[in-house]
């Protein structure tokens, strides 16, 4: 039988095991995972916590010292079965002492000395009135339980009741221990009290700090829902005022021609461009309102500029006044998607800042690709003729810095000592993303040269 029938075999009779069957599967998975697996592991019990409401009131001196204040506790609990185990005039009862001191360091392993300790002293000692526990045993079994309970956890609490009840029922029913004095009876109504309450108590815990990671929860997406509703206002305000008087550019500027008799062809090609101009950056502005307005903030369905169009942009620009050039270097290939948009983006930026700020100046747009990823260069002369530059915030050389590092890539920006001013960025591109992009087509015209 192959490796994938004995699967389907395996998967075949699991399906057929009945709810039964299982529920006692998971019974004994959880007996081992609680009582054999890891019993003796190292677990040592940590200090207590000094920020409560009792113990911050304390001194400075004192609350040092009020993290053993359990380590005190047990060892007081050891001190006590240690001198019941002496009252009784017996050495063997000295043993139970072991299995409460076990349990700072070892709380599993700590019950099961404690139970294989009760049967030592139930058969050597002479306590047959007080069988199948001693009191110096009665009294180390249970502390040794609460505290394993208060370690771990419900589900081991009530293994070791059960595991307790099965002990008693059998030294019971073989050795008769269900006789006058016998301890059984008080041990199963007392340890399962104590465990109840330990219980209690985890139970509360555990449902206290679910409360809190979910009002945690809830306020995470109180913010986030303030925050939507942040954007969403802004969104807003952006599309009233900025969309408003883009659409009023937009119209002006196909009327203007209309307005004046026999206007020139380049007043008329001038007016066009405004118009486009304007539409297109309220396309724009209306595809990131879009996103900004996204709850799940996905990526707008529309097309994102690439490199590909970068002949339209500078052709814009050069419409706008800027006379520009280009050269491309390298084998031109498809690059993913967020370095092409980057790239484009930084380019455009760029453009728009010789612009405003070198009137009449010319630029160099050169794009360069290397075998580790893309090169960027752009250049402009200092400006021209009469025309004032506009001031700026610098929030454009800020929007290129912070694409180029998003991509991990580097930027310089600076001003050159003629005046001109120039940024370059190089933005890595692994090996695995070129490999999985498609070929790119045939170069654009002008591509390896000036246009």
């Amino acid at each position: 039988m192959t490796k994938t029938q004995t699967t389907a075999a395996k998967a075949a009779t699991g399906k057929a095991r009945s709810p039964e069957f299982r529920l006692a599967d998971g019974l004994l998975k959880g007996l081992r995972q609680d009582l054999f697996h890891d019993a003796f592991a190292y677990r040592p019990l940590p200090r207590m916590a000094t920020d409560g409401p009792v113990t911050r009131r304390l001194p400075e001196a004192i609350r040092e010292y009020a993290g053993w204040f359990p380590h005190a506790v047990i060892a007081g609990c050891a001190l006590f079965a240690l001198m019941i185990g002496m009252a009784n005039g017996t050495g063997i009862d000295l043993i139970t002492v072991a299995p409460v001191l076990l349990v700072l360091v070892r709380p599993v392993a700590a019950w099961w000395l404690a139970l294989g300790a009760t049967a030592v002293t139930g058969m050597l000692g002479s306590y047959y009135s007080d069988w199948p526990w001693t009191p110096s045993a009665f009294a180390s079994y249970l502390v040794v339980m609460t505290i394993v309970a208060i370690r771990t956890g419900p589900r081991t609490a009530a293994w070791m009741w059960v595991v307790t009840l099965v002990y008693s029922l059998f030294v019971g029913g073989l050795l008769g221990g269900y006789g006058y004095g016998s301890t059984s009876g008080p041990m199963l109504f007392l340890s399962a009290l104590i465990l109840l309450t330990v219980s209690a108590v985890h139970i509360r815990r555990d449902a206290r700090k679910e409360v809190e990671v979910q009002l945690s929860v809830n306020a995470v997406e109180r913010s986030r829902r303030t925050l939507l509703e942040e954007r969403t206002t802004i969104a807003r305000e952006l599309h009233d005022v900025v969309a408003h008087h883009m659409s009023v550019v937009a119209i002006q500027a196909e009327a203007a021609p209309y307005r004046v008799e026999n206007p020139p062809p380049e007043l008329e090609q001038a007016f066009a461009t405004i118009r486009e101009n304007a539409v297109s950056a309220l396309t724009e502005l209306r595809r990131v309102l879009g996103v900004v307005r996204a709850e799940d903030y996905d990526a707008p369905d529309a097309p994102q500029p690439t490199l590909a169009d970068l002949e339209g942009l500078l052709s814009n620009v050069r419409e706008a006044g800027l006379t520009v050039e280009k050269a491309v270097t390298g084998a031109v290939r498809a690059l993913p998607q967020g370095v092409e948009l980057s790239a484009y983006r930084i380019i455009q930026e760029a453009l728009s800042n010789a612009l405003r700020h070198a009137p009449g100046a010319t630029a160099t747009v050169e794009v360069s690709y290397v075998l580790g990823g893309l090169g960027l260069r752009i250049v402009n002369t200092p400006p021209q003729g009469l025309v004032k530059p506009s001031p700026g915030a610098g929030h454009g050389i800020t929007g290129m810095r912070e694409r180029v590092s998003m991509l991990n890539g580097e930027m310089t920006a600076r001003l050159l000592a003629d005046g001109g001013y120039e940024v370059a960025a190089f933005i890595p591109v692994a090996a695995q993303d070129e490999d999985e992009d498609e070929p790119a087509g045939p170069a654009p015209s002008g591509d390896g040269a000036a246009s």
